[in-house]
C-alpha cells in the first residue's frame, strides 16, 4: 500500500548534519556555529564531516547569486514605501477582539464570548516612519532569499518536489495563496505555516498539469496517478478542523480545494471549499487589518505579511469562483481590510523559467526574464475589486437595481477599467497589436486576458438591456466595439501562449477569457452569419476550449453551450472537431484528468493550421448597424460556467 505524501519522508540523511542530530535520527537544519535544534536543546554541537570540494563551490556560486540579486533589489528597497498602518477611523467598540492564544478574532457584542462591559478601547494606529518601514521591509526580503537558498539544499523526494515547483511557476504568482518562504521553512521543521493537509492539497491541485509529464509519470504509479493525494487533503483537513481553532495553513488547503474542485466541475464542492476559507478568515481575523492589533497579539512582521497576502488571495479567488458558478461574492472590501501593500517583493526580481515545458527546437526562453510576481498579484488584486463591483450590480439577481444605479456602474467601473490600465506599469502590459514573439510569464498573460474578460463583462451586460443602452451616456457603438476589441484580444494573446508554453499549463481563468471571447464572436455571428473571419476566430476558441478541458472538465458544460449556439446559426461543421464528453452521474474525477484521451504534445500541434485561424492583427472594427435591431431577440451566453439546465 504506497504511503501518503505526508508519511514519505526521504531516506538519504544530510552528510553534513551535526553529530548530536545524527545520533537522534533528526533533520538537522546545518546553521553555523550552532543548529536550531541543538540551540533548543543547549546541546553542543558538532560537525564531524568536513563539506566535500563541489559542495563548497556549489554555496559559493549560490552566495554570488544571491548577493547579485540583493544588489539589484538595493534600489526598490530605497524607495519610500507608504506604511502599511493607515490614519483612519479606529474600529468600532466590540467589533474585534484579541484572543487569548493571540489571532484577533472577530466578535460582537451579541457573542456568547464576549462580556458586555468588556470592550476594550482601539488604539488608533499611527503612521509609521518610512525608515521603520524600509527596515521591516529588509528584513523580509532578506529572510526570503535565505530560505530560496536553503530550498536548493533541501531533500524533498521526487515526485513531489516536481509537483511543488509547478506550483511555485504556474500557480502562486497569480493566486499567492501561500507564503512561500514560510511554507518551505516550516515544511522542514513542521512549523505553524506548514500541515500535511496543505502539502497534500498543493500535490493534488497541480500534479493535473504535469501528470502527463515524461518526467514523474512513472513515479506517481504508486499514488494512483496523484489521487491520493487529493483524498488525504479531505481527509487531513476535517482532521484539523477537530482540533481546534482554525489555522492558516487550514484556510490555505480549503482554497487549493475549492479550486480543484472547481475546475473538475464539482461545483457544490468548490462552492463548499471556498465558503468553509472565507468563514475561516473571519474567525481568525485576516480580514481585519493585523497592523492595528500587531504589537497586542505578538504578530511578528512575517505573521503580518502572510495575513495581508491570504486576505487579497481569498478577495481574489471569491470574485473568480462567483463568476464561474454564478454566485454572489462573500468577501467585501471594507475601511478595516488590510491595504494593498506588500513589503517582501522579493518574488518580484526572481527568474521565471517555464518549468515542465518543452519549446520548439532552437527555441531557447530568455534566462533574464523576471518574474514580476509582487507587482502582478497587486495588479491583480485592484482589477478584482473591479469585477466584484461589476458582479454586484450587473449580474446579481437577488438585487433589483435601477436602471440608473446600472447605468451608473458601467460609467463608472469603465472609468475604472481604464484608470488601471493607464497606470498598469510598462512590464506588466500586452500590446495585442504588438505581442512580442515569446510570451511574457504565464501570470502576466492571464491577467491581461482578465482584464479584457472584466471589460466585456461589464459593456455585454449593456448590450442586451435597451433601456439601459437608451439611458447610457456612451453611444451603444461603442460598447460593442471595446467588447469586439477585447474579444480579439483575448484571442491573440491567448495564441501568444500557446505558442510558447503550449496548452497543457492553461489555468481556468485563462480558459473561462476565452469562452467570454467566444460569447462576443456568437453575437456578431447571430447578426451577419456570413462573416468568415469570426467564424475562425470563433472555431479557434471552440478548439482550444476542447484541448484544453482535459484538464478542467467544468469546460464540457459551456463547450456543450457553444456547440448548440452555432448549431442554431447553421454551423456545425465549425463545431465537428468538438469530442462529445462522457457525461456520468455523480461526482467528477477530482484529478481532472481522463487517461482515455490522448493529452496532445505542444510539438504536435498543426501550427499552419493555427496561423490560418487566428488573425494577429487587429481588423477596422466596422459594427454591422443591423446588429443593434437584432440585439433584443438575441439569446444572450451566460456569463458563468454554470448552465440554467444545470438546475433543473
Amino acid at each position: 500500500m504506497p504511503r501518503a505524501p505526508s508519511e514519505v519522508k526521504a531516506s538519504k540523511k544530510s552528510a553534513f548534519s551535526c553529530e548530536a542530530c545524527r545520533r537522534r535520527k533528526l533533520k538537522c537544519a546545518g546553521e553555523r556555529p550552532r543548529c536550531s535544534r541543538c540551540v533548543a536543546r543547549d546541546d553542543e554541537c558538532v560537525y564531524a564531516l568536513a563539506p566535500t570540494l563541489s559542495y563548497t563551490t556549489k554555496l559559493e556560486r549560490r552566495v554570488q547569486e544571491l548577493e547579485k540579486a540583493l544588489e539589484e533589489s538595493k534600489p526598490h528597497l530605497s524607495q519610500s514605501t507608504p506604511t502599511t498602518s493607515q490614519n483612519g477611523p479606529s474600529l468600532p467598540a466590540g467589533s474585534t477582539g484579541l484572543a487569548a492564544n493571540g489571532p484577533i478574532v472577530s466578535q460582537s457584542d451579541t457573542s456568547f464570548f464576549k462580556a458586555f462591559a468588556a470592550d476594550t478601547a482601539t488604539p488608533d494606529p499611527a503612521k509609521s516612519p518610512s525608515s521603520e518601514v524600509d527596515s521591516r521591509k529588509e528584513r523580509l526580503v532578506r529572510n526570503a532569499w535565505q530560505q530560496r537558498s536553503l530550498e536548493l539544499f533541501a531533500e524533498t523526494p521526487e515526485p513531489f518536489q516536481y509537483i511543488l515547483t509547478n506550483h511555485w511557476t504556474w500557480i502562486q504568482p497569480l493566486f499567492n495563496f501561500i507564503y512561500r518562504p514560510a511554507f518551505t521553512r516550516d515544511m522542514q521543521v513542521m512549523g505553524p505555516y506548514y500541515s500535511h493537509a496543505l502539502m497534500n492539497a498543493v500535490l493534488a491541485h497541480s500534479v493535473r498539469w504535469c501528470s502527463q509529464d515524461s518526467k514523474i509519470e512513472s513515479l506517481l504509479g504508486p499514488y494512483d496517478n496523484g489521487k491520493i493525494f487529493s483524498r488525504h487533503a479531505r481527509t487531513l483537513l476535517f482532521e484539523d478542523l477537530q482540533h481546534g481553532p482554525g489555522r492558516i495553513p487550514t484556510v490555505q488547503t480549503a482554497l487549493l480545494l475549492s479550486a480543484q474542485e472547481c475546475a473538475a466541475g464539482n461545483r457544490t464542492q468548490a462552492w463548499l471549499y471556498s465558503g468553509l476559507a472565507f468563514r475561516l478568515i473571519e474567525d481568525i481575523g485576516i480580514n481585519v487589518d493585523s497592523e492595528r492589533y500587531a504589537s497586542a497579539t505578538n504578530l511578528t512582521e512575517e505573521d503580518t505579511e502572510v495575513r495581508i497576502r491570504l486576505f487579497w488571495s481569498c478577495y481574489f479567488w471569491d470574485g473568480l469562483i462567483s463568476l464561474y458558478l454564478g454566485r454572489s461574492p462573500t468577501i467585501q472590501q471594507t475601511i478595516l481590510s488590510p491595504p494593498h501593500i506588500l513589503l517582501d517583493d522579493s518574488a518580484e526580481h526572481e527568474i521565471w523559467i517555464p518549468h515542465g515545458v518543452k519549446l520548439p527546437p532552437g527555441v531557447t526562453y530568455p534566462v533574464t526574464t523576471k518574474s514580476h510576481a509582487t507587482s502582478c498579484f497587486m495588479q491583480m488584486c485592484k482589477l478584482s475589486i473591479i469585477l466584484h463591483q461589476i458582479l454586484h450590480y450587473m449580474y446579481d439577481p437577488k438585487h433589483n437595481y435601477t436602471r440608473s444605479e446600472r447605468e451608473a456602474c458601467v460609467y463608472k467601473q469603465g472609468s475604472e477599467l481604464r484608470q488601471w490600465w493607464e497606470d498598469l506599469p510598462d512590464h506588466l502590459k500586452l500590446d495585442p497589436a504588438a505581442v512580442p514573439a515569446l510570451s511574457p510569464p504565464s501570470h502576466i498573460v492571464t491577467m491581461n486576458c482578465l482584464f479584457h474578460t472584466f471589460r466585456i463583462l461589464l459593456y455585454r451586460a449593456v448590450l442586451f438591456e435597451p433601456q439601459l443602452l437608451a439611458e447610457s451616456a456612451i453611444p451603444q457603438t461603442n460598447h460593442l466595439k471595446e467588447c469586439i476589441i477585447s474579444a480579439t484580444s483575448i484571442t491573440i494573446l491567448f495564441d501568444l501562449f500557446r505558442r510558447t508554453f503550449g496548452e497543457t499549463r492553461v489555468v481556468l481563468s485563462l480558459a473561462y477569457s476565452l469562452y467570454t471571447a467566444a460569447s462576443i464572436f456568437l453575437v456578431q455571428l447571430q447578426a451577419n452569419p456570413s462573416d468568415q473571419q469570426v467564424w475562425q476566430r470563433l472555431k479557434f476558441c471552440t478548439q482550444a476550449l476542447d484541448r484544453v478541458r482535459v484538464s478542467a472538465p467544468v469546460l464540457n458544460t459551456p463547450l456543450e453551450s457553444l456547440a448548440g449556439q452555432i448549431a442554431r446559426l447553421g454551423g456545425e461543421e465549425n463545431t465537428s472537431h468538438v469530442s462529445k464528453p462522457d457525461v456520468q452521474g455523480g461526482r467528477s474525477d477530482v484529478v481532472g484528468l481522463d487517461s482515455s484521451r490522448h493529452v496532445p504534445d505542444e510539438e504536435a500541434v498543426d501550427e499552419a493550421l493555427w496561423r490560418e485561424l487566428v488573425d494577429l492583427g487587429f481588423p477596422e472594427i466596422e459594427v454591422d448597424p443591423n446588429i443593434f435591431d437584432m440585439l433584443p431577440n438575441m439569446e444572450p451566453m451566460s456569463a458563468n460556467l454554470r448552465q440554467l439546465d444545470d438546475l433543473q
